[in-house]
């Protein structure tokens, strides 16, 4: 990198850009951005903690790109009718997307590790960043949440931590199909199921994904992972499951305790009795998948179970709110059958009838996956649970409008289960005050949108009353 060079990050606040502007700060860049949350006056103590961080802001109208010497960092896809794309295009500074200078910093680093995967990245990056600190590694670390146990008043947004530069690891993105640009020295693959591309596409990326890895940490439990796991040379993948004798990592007797749950870990001859502080079967996956990361960088197997004992979660992975009048509200990023089927499994764990609010991303997801949808939350509600559904946030655009929440909640009804769209969230909020009783538990799902979390805390509020 261009040590005099400054950097303007297009989207600053956002869950990705923000943890990649720290690192490339820490590298002792100059840092400017802007953010069109900023200029609708959301989230202001994010931008008015960037402030104080020595981040310059700008409006998103252009104003801020006026050097050739700046590089602009755009989101995955560089979008001509934003304002800084356009100054950046006239001033003749150079672009570059989010993934490319992510996995630019990724590949300078003797040692990586990378985390793909439909489900489970986060949280798998939270946990192997916790493991490794813990046993001062210094890792610099990306991930897409903030990571509990690194979050304390100085450091709100710790969706990244600025460690040393021998060890970076990331949660890597398939969607984009950016992942194809990462090298990395560990690679980890939690599952593989169709979310944003085909699934011929899929198999290609994460196949060579794992194939530029010197060493690929697969999940036997997903046929499309272990396929990949069968392709590999002998010796060159390290495998887990949930019971299979086979793997080199499994979990046995699992059991669900209130705050997480308890497994036996078998590895070879040697055994250990693993706790986590994070619950449902889903989570326990992500730990084996985390422990064979670290496996692979020959870390002691004990010293990685004990860490993961005080690993506290991911922000926004069912997370407990609050509890007001035996109500619970869990605040939850599911946006995807897969992730919303481990929430639902998780939560039916315990008693208590669910209040599912959820907030699609899109009206793209809801096209490609509308029968995915409609089968996950017919197939795992229980009869008297209840799922509302707001249209999807529309931010203007060309977007194929064609299938709506109401297609979703109409299919969930013809399966015999409660489902209803209305057309904002604050109705739906109105609706879930109106009908939640003692034991319920409230779930607010969705993702790309920081005003959920504010939304399920006023939620809370609104209940006390």
């Amino acid at each position: 990198m261009n040590q005099d060079a400054s950097y303007f990050f297009c989207g600053i606040g956002g869950s990705g850009m923000l943890p990649l502007a720290l690192i490339v700060q820490a590298q002792g860049h100059r840092i400017e951005g802007s953010d069109r949350a900023l200029d609708q006056g959301r989230t202001p103590e994010k931008f008015d903690w960037l402030r104080a961080h020595g981040v310059t802001l700008h409006p998103q109208d252009g104003s801020g790109v006026t050097r050739s010497t700046q590089t602009v960092v755009a989101t995955g896809a560089i979008e001509e009718t934003v304002p800084d794309i356009g100054a950046a295009r006239r001033v003749g500074a150079v672009i570059k997307t989010r993934p490319q200078l992510l996995s630019q910093l990724f590949n300078a680093a003797p040692t990586s590790v990378g985390v793909a995967g439909t489900s489970g990245k986060s949280t798998i990056t939270g946990m192997i960043a916790w493991i490794l600190s813990q046993a001062e590694q210094n890792p610099t670390v990306v991930n897409g949440a903030v990571m509990k146990n690194f979050a304390d008043a100085d450091h709100p947004f710790a969706s990244a931590l600025v460690g040393g530069p021998d060890l970076f690891v990331a949660e890597v993105d398939e969607s984009d199909g950016s992942i194809a640009g990462y090298d990395p020295t560990v690679a980890v693959v939690s599952n593989i199921s169709l979310d944003h591309k085909s699934m011929e596409e899929l198999r290609d990326l994460f196949g060579g994904f794992t194939a530029r890895a010197t060493t690929a940490v697969l999940n036997l439990d997903n046929p499309e992972t272990a396929a990949l796991a069968q392709i590999l040379p002998v010796g060159k993948a390290i495998t887990f499951a949930l019971g299979g004798e086979t793997a080199d990592l499994s979990a046995h007797d699992l059991q669900p305790t209130p705050t997480g749950m308890k497994f036996r870990l078998i590895e070879g001859w040697s055994e250990y009795d693993v706790v986590l502080n994070v619950p449902g079967a889903h989570n326990v996956a992500n730990a084996l998948a985390a422990l064979g990361a670290v496996k692979a960088l020959d870390m002691p197997m004990g010293q990685a179970v004990k860490a993961l004992e005080t690993f506290a979660g991911i922000r926004r992975r069912m997370e407990v709110v609050g509890t007001v009048n035996a109500i619970t509200v869990i605040d939850d990023f599911a946006h995807n059958p897969d992730k919303i089927a481990a929430t639902l499994k998780t939560l039916h764990a315990f008693d208590g009838r669910l209040l599912i609010l959820f907030q699609p991303h899109g009206f793209g997801p809801l096209k490609l996956m509308r029968q995915e949808f409609i089968n996950g939350f017919a197939g795992l509600m229980r009869e008297d649970d209840v799922l509302l559904m707001p249209e999807p946030v529309y931010y203007g655009g060309t977007t194929d409008r064609s299938v709506g929440s109401e297609d979703i909640a109409s299919g969930v009804r013809a399966a015999g289960r409660q489902a209803e769209a209305l057309p904002t969230r604050a109705d739906c909020g109105d609706r879930i005050v109106e009908i939640a009783q003692p034991g319920d538990r409230i779930v607010v799902m969705g993702a790309r949108d920081d005003t959920l979390s504010s939304f399920a805390a006023e939620l809370l509020e609104r209940l006390r009353e």
